[in-house]
């Protein structure tokens, strides 16, 4: 089993999972397209240092998509807004229980028990999460609109500024 204590969320992370290296000691299993490997700090501490990476922190990005969503439970976040970089928690972000799936690379997902979903990722690997398909699925949706309104956001201020810029140069 491969350890990592400087782990990374990148365009290639699928989902960071919690595991437990013994029974008081949780660390987290980074899923990534061509590699997994193991660390030990908790999934929502993999998470910080990943929004930290990117000039915020957690708390920070969690609050922002609060704000703009109106959500106040699961929030999904995006932890790189430059490469629109967006993940969801299965559970609260405080839960040892919760996974953090990326957004970006879910093809589909599908029911396997009452509360067991398998999420099918873009690259043919596959996670089993213990949450209902019905959950699952509206944390996509809440992502998909958190997404949305972020963007269109995001390009209205592009749009003021290449505005102003343009007045500026006449």
């Amino acid at each position: 089993m491969k350890f990592n204590d400087t782990p990374q969320i990148t365009g290639k992370t699928l989902a960071v999972l919690p595991y437990y290296m013994n029974d008081d000691t949780l660390g987290s299993r980074v899923m990534e397209k061509d590699r997994e490997y193991h660390t030990h700090l908790s999934p929502k501490n993999v998470v910080d240092l990943g929004c930290k990476a990117h000039g915020s922190d957690l708390r920070g990005r969690l609050s922002g998509a609060q704000y703009v969503t109106g959500f106040s439970r699961k929030t999904p976040i995006a932890i790189d807004t430059y490469n629109k970089l967006y993940f969801f928690p299965t559970s609260s972000p405080n839960s040892n229980e919760c996974v953090w799936i990326c957004y970006n690379h879910i093809l589909y997902i599908e029911k396997v028990k009452t509360k067991l979903t398998r999420v099918h990722f873009s690259n043919g690997q596959s996670l089993l999460v213990n949450i209902s398909y019905l959950s699952l699925n509206n944390q996509i949706q809440k992502t998909a609109q958190f997404r949305n309104l972020l963007e269109q956001r995001i390009n209205k201020l592009q749009k003021e500024i290449e505005h102003d810029l343009l007045e500026l140069q006449s």
